[in-house]
């Protein structure tokens, strides 16, 4: 017999969008189902359900940005929290990861680049921006053979400031080699890199270009390792859900356990209430798909409404240097065929950053 209260939809930590229900001047309607004891009275947010056997629905108005959802029958409680993402709408972000080697280029020949976008591959990034509208997240290293940032100069400062519109920096690694590096770390390791890192990205480039979000090297860490980001600010962590074809086990969903990650990589975003994270689902990286697949693949990965709603690009720094055996002839033209894929479609260039996940923070209800 069903002697259990439980609700199933929408799950605790779910990010509801325009997909979930229905947007009202007076708040978001969803649907809330669940299993109950058979023959129970229940109530959700203290309206009556609708019971049916061994499960119940009702249609509840969500009025704030965090809401939880309550049943109950008789003693029997369940309870799960929810974002609403009011505003929702089609958007995308461009992500570099493995990035140093154009800050080396800069910090050791200056005189070559009297403009940071002189340098062909943040020029090229521009170029995005000016034709696509692209907004541009890279994700840095520390060091590399011969070179750290101790080295990179402010130079450049007041054009990175000038650009911070659509052109952010944050903390990647310490370096690329091992592989890896943080499936262990501690706290202490995690806080060490980070401050490290995003303290000289202050120097040379400005807070301008810093906000909450980052993706950690190999998208892992430890939950203790995650909590060292979550405290200094970093509130969305890009996350690689996507394991079809992966060889070994899959740990690119940071410390969350393997069962969620296809849940995860259903939806655009799933948030942590234990640690204040939110997780973003990456739609496609880049540089692991051939030229003539990528609209295919896209296709694919956006087949649902859920899935189509935030779509997260991105690419690695190594690719597009000819000296290095990754170097990929095709990489340009890689970049603009997943642009125009977005941009054919109505996608809305965004920061996760700006307000909530890339929607206006004045459209959220409440707190």
């Amino acid at each position: 017999m069903q002697d259990e209260l439980r609700i199933t939809r929408p799950r605790h930590g779910d990010v509801l969008t325009r997909n979930d229900g229905y947007e009202a001047p007076e708040g978001f309607v969803v649907t809330i189902e669940g299993i109950a004891p058979l023959g129970a009275a229940v109530k959700v947010n203290g309206g009556a359900a609708n019971v049916k056997g061994g499960a119940f629905a009702c249609d509840v108005r969500l009025t704030r940005k965090r809401n939880d959802i309550v049943a109950e029958a008789g003693d029997a409680r369940d309870t799960v929290a929810v974002w609403w993402n009011k505003g929702s709408r089609k958007r995308f972000r461009f992500s570099c990861d493995d990035n140093i080697l154009f800050l080396k280029d800069l910090a050791t020949c200056p005189e070559r680049y009297p403009s940071l976008f002189d340098h062909e591959y943040l020029g090229f990034w521009r170029e995005m921006h000016r034709e696509y509208g692209t907004k541009v997240h890279i994700n840095i290293y520390y060091q590399t053979d011969g070179f750290d940032l101790t080295q990179m100069p402010d130079t450049w400062k007041d054009e990175w400031r000038e650009n911070a519109s659509w052109l952010h920096l944050s903390f990647h690694a310490l370096q690329d080699k091992p592989d890896r590096p943080y499936r262990n770390a501690t706290y202490m390791q995690m806080a060490h890199d980070f401050d490290l890192v995003c303290g000289h990205i202050r120097r040379f480039a400005g807070n301008d270009v810093i906000r909450n979000i980052t993706t950690v090297h190999w998208a892992e860490c430890p939950k203790d390792a995650a909590l060292a980001l979550r405290d200094r600010g970093i509130e969305r962590l890009i996350a690689l859900f996507e394991t079809h074809g992966y060889e070994g086990e899959p740990t690119t969903g940071y410390y969350l356990p393997k069962e969620h990650y296809a849940y995860c990589d259903s939806r655009g975003a799933w948030h942590d209430f234990e640690t204040g994270l939110t997780f973003m689902r990456c739609t496609c990286v880049v540089n692991t798909v051939d030229l003539e697949r990528i609209d295919d693949f896209l296709d694919a990965r956006t087949s649902t409404p859920h899935t189509a709603e935030m779509v997260e690009l991105l690419i690695h720094e190594q690719y597009f240097r000819k000296e290095l055996s990754l170097y990929q002839p095709t990489v340009l033209d890689k970049v603009r065929k997943a642009l125009r894929w977005v941009t054919d479609r109505g996608y809305e260039p965004v920061f996760w950053s700006d307000g909530f996940l890339g929607t206006p923070e004045s459209t959220a209800c409440g707190i």
